[in-house]
């Protein structure tokens, strides 16, 4: 399985520093503050846009996707 990469755009939060989405593929992809990159399928597009509208992107994450959708870990910093 070759996994896409969404393209992230910078977001304003203390967990977050980017989000993705790939709408064909209903792949969300998030970019940590600390580097670490991942992947969740088979998220509907509108918990993407929740979590771009929230003003807490991590109580977001932790609430609406957080344990509620399969993952991979695309990217690690060394």
């Amino acid at each position: 399985m070759t996994l896409t990469q969404p393209a992230c755009f910078p977001v304003h939060s203390s967990l977050l520093a980017g989000v993705g989405y790939d709408a064909d593929e209903s792949i969300l992809q998030l970019q940590f503050c600390d580097g670490d990159i991942y992947q969740y399928f088979d998220v509907p597009a509108v918990i993407c846009e929740i979590l771009l509208a929230a003003e807490s992107k991590g109580t977001c994450f932790n609430h609406h996707i957080r344990g509620h959708f399969r993952y991979a870990l695309l990217s690690r910093p060394r």
